[in-house]
């Protein structure tokens, strides 16, 4: 491979991680896929020599983990709080849909979803915002997980490379 190509692959890698660690905290991107992919391609790149199966291995359980987290820790903070199941299907539509509308909607989505959702089940809005909080709540703690997830990713990847 010539030098332009091996330079070519350490940016998109860079990048990709790069975007990862920002997607941690931005929810448009797919933070923790990003930094695998990234990973991933370095390690192709040199033959899995460096970067080894077993960090490879470890980097995509936690990308697991961390888009898990994602996807359940606002509709598990709605069920925490007593939620109905409009609730939590709320919730859930509330965080999909935000996802196309931007960052207000990704913060405010799985609020909104569940508010609605336990409006219309139980007819109280005290309840609804109840729930809609604890949702929120849920959201936040997942992004703190994600955070952890994150940086643990590029721990064992700094430790794959420089070990």
């Amino acid at each position: 491979m010539d030098a332009l190509a091996l330079t070519l692959i350490w940016i998109a890698a860079l990048l990709l991680i790069g975007c990862g660690v920002i997607g941690t905290v931005l929810p448009a991107l797919p933070g923790s896929p990003l930094i695998f992919l990234g990973a991933l391609l370095v390690a192709w790149w040199q033959d899995f020599s460096v970067i080894g199966w077993v960090p490879l291995s470890i980097l995509g359980a936690l990308a697991l983990f961390s888009v898990a987290v994602d996807y359940v820790s606002s509709a598990l903070g709605a069920k925490r709080a007593g939620a109905s199941a409009v609730a939590l299907a709320g919730a859930f539509i509330g965080s999909f849909m935000g996802f196309f509308i931007g960052l207000p909607g990704i913060v405010l989505g799985p609020f909104i979803g569940a508010l609605i959702g336990e409006a219309a089940a139980t007819g109280s809005i005290t309840r609804a915002t109840q729930v809609g909080f604890a949702t929120w709540l849920g959201m936040l703690v997942g992004t703190v997980a994600k955070a952890a997830c994150v940086a643990a990713m590029l721990g064992v990847l700094i430790a794959a490379v420089c070990l």
